[in-house]
């Protein structure tokens, strides 16, 4: 079974959120479906997308877990972006936490040190 996944992320001013994704993600996106969506694809089938809804901006919730993590923060580091906190779990999991210019949260999860 395939499964695709479109997360989505309601912001209120489109080309600032852009931008800011775009940073926080590296890279423009993947492909732009209308004036006011923008939509990255993490990995196969696996898709990040903002959308123009001021009247919902700013209570995303979202994590994406990777097998990068401490790289991937090191690169948003580089690109300007400083994480809003950073928690580790009972279990040693890792989670870096991101907050767009509407306080939506964008985290990245990452296995225990070894």
């Amino acid at each position: 079974m395939t499964v695709d996944l479109f997360a989505g992320i309601p912001v209120s001013d489109y080309q600032h959120a852009r931008t800011w994704y775009e940073q926080l993600l590296g890279s423009a996106p993947t492909f732009v479906p209308n004036d006011t969506e923008a939509v990255w694809e993490l990995a196969e089938h696996r898709y990040l997308y903002i959308e123009e809804l001021p009247e919902r901006a700013g209570h995303a919730l979202q994590t994406v877990f990777v097998d990068d993590l401490d790289q991937r923060v090191e690169g948003i580091a580089s690109r300007g972006i400083q994480p809003a906190s950073r928690e580790t779990y009972e279990n040693g999991v890792r989670k870096v936490i991101y907050r767009d210019p509407d306080g939506n949260e964008v985290g990245f999860g990452g296995a225990p040190l070894e």
